[in-house]
C-alpha cells in the first residue's frame, strides 16, 4: 500500500522563471535540481512537508494546462494557511498575482487563488476551525 505522497506535477514553460515564482514568491524552498534523461528534474517544496512539487518543463506549444476548465477544477496546487490574510499580504507584496483583491469565506473556509507565470492556478486555503 502506498505510505505517502512523494511528487506532484505542475507543467511550466520555463523552469528557471516558475523556480523564482515559487521561491521567491509563494515562500517554497528548492528540494532537487539535475539533469536527467528526459529533461532538468526540478522540484520546490513546503518547508517541513515531506511532498514536492516537481516544476515539469512543457512546450509553450503544448499549450496550458490552465487553459482547460479555468473554473470548472481546482488548480493543480492547493497550499493550506494557518493565517491565509496575513498571508495574502505577504505574497502579494512579493508580486503575486491573485483572481481576487481579497481571500474570500466560504463554508469550507477561506479561499484565494493566484496564478503562475504559466496561468496554472495556485489555491491558498486556511480550513475552517470548528
Amino acid at each position: 500500500m502506498p505510505t505517502n505522497i512523494m511528487y506532484v506535477t505542475v507543467y511550466v514553460t520555463d523552469q528557471d522563471r516558475a523556480l523564482r515564482f515559487y521561491t521567491e514568491g509563494l515562500g517554497l524552498e528548492k528540494r532537487l535540481d539535475f539533469p536527467g534523461p528526459d529533461g532538468r528534474f526540478l522540484t520546490v517544496g513546503v518547508p517541513d512537508s515531506p511532498v514536492q512539487v516537481i516544476l515539469w518543463s512543457l512546450p509553450a506549444a503544448a499549450g496550458q494546462p490552465g487553459e482547460a476548465g479555468r473554473l470548472a477544477a481546482p488548480g493543480p496546487l492547493i497550499l493550506e494557511s494557518d493565517d491565509l490574510r496575513a498571508d495574502f499580504e505577504v505574497l502579494r507584496g512579493r508580486g503575486v498575482t491573485f483572481d481576487e483583491p481579497e481571500p474570500v469565506n466560504y463554508p469550507f473556509g477561506v479561499r484565494i487563488e493566484a496564478l503562475d507565470p504559466d496561468g496554472n492556478r495556485i489555491s491558498l486555503r486556511r480550513p475552517r476551525t470548528p
